[in-house]
């Protein structure tokens, strides 16, 4: 499956089971570790397993793509599901600020999601 659309897939997933501050991060330019990070945030620990369960569970189940690593089951507050050319990061509020993601990968390109996400 091509990276653009695995990760285009994970954010439908993740904006229908109500995850906030959607974006994705295009990053082949800038490191040999993946294509694109998709970056989510959930309400508390036990949203961030549910947001992950459900993204492994339909990317799986839709399209045939299954993790090759999965990362942070244990904690509950930062989830990463690693489907090579796409990196999905799923955080607690907290751990989403203290990681700071957004900042750490600001040299890649961010994707306009408008298209994507569902509006309110």
């Amino acid at each position: 499956m091509e990276s653009k659309l695995l990760a285009l897939s994970a954010i439908k997933i993740l904006d229908e089971k109500k995850a906030a501050d959607l974006s994705l991060i295009q990053i082949d330019e800038i490191s040999s570790l993946a294509d694109y990070f998709v970056l989510a945030t959930g309400t508390s620990g036990t949203h961030v397993k549910a947001l992950a369960d459900e993204v492994e569970f339909r990317l799986k189940n839709e399209q045939g793509a299954e993790p090759s690593h999965i990362e942070g089951y244990r904690s509950n507050s930062w989830i990463l599901l690693d489907y090579g050319s796409a990196v999905i990061h799923v955080f607690t509020k907290e751990a989403r600020q203290f990681y700071d993601l957004d900042r750490l990968w600001q040299d890649g390109a961010a994707v306009d999601l408008s298209e994507v996400i569902k509006e309110n």
